[in-house]
């Protein structure tokens, strides 16, 4: 039996509420995602801090954005991020930590 017109727009409107429903699970998923991305990407980054820089284990917080601003937040770090973003420095093949006695004795030179 063929539908009317109404009993079309009316589907139609059933789908419509379907599709915006999917949507917004979607959108929850994605948001979802992108939290347990960011939530892995800030353990795994500070876990790496942490083996690399043990000694700043026992700060406080406040000591250790201290620590941060006057260490990482430099125009020298920022070059360093720069090249690295440009890809003209592999970080992969960059020297462990054991290096930075020698990295600031280059940086007073």
């Amino acid at each position: 039996m063929a539908k009317t017109k109404t009993e079309k727009i009316a589907d139609i409107q059933v789908q419509i509420e379907q599709l915006k429903n999917q949507e917004k699970r979607l959108m929850q998923q994605q948001k979802e995602q992108e939290r347990k991305d960011r939530t892995k990407r800030l353990c795994k980054r500070a876990g790496l801090l942490e083996s690399l820089l043990p000694d700043t284990i026992p700060l406080t917080d406040g000591q250790f954005k201290t620590f941060l601003e006057k260490t990482i937040a430099t125009e020298h770090s920022r070059h360093i991020l720069t090249e690295i973003q440009a890809g003209h420095i592999n970080p992969i093949l960059s020297k462990p930590a054991g290096t930075a006695q020698s990295n600031g004795a280059r940086q007073s030179g």
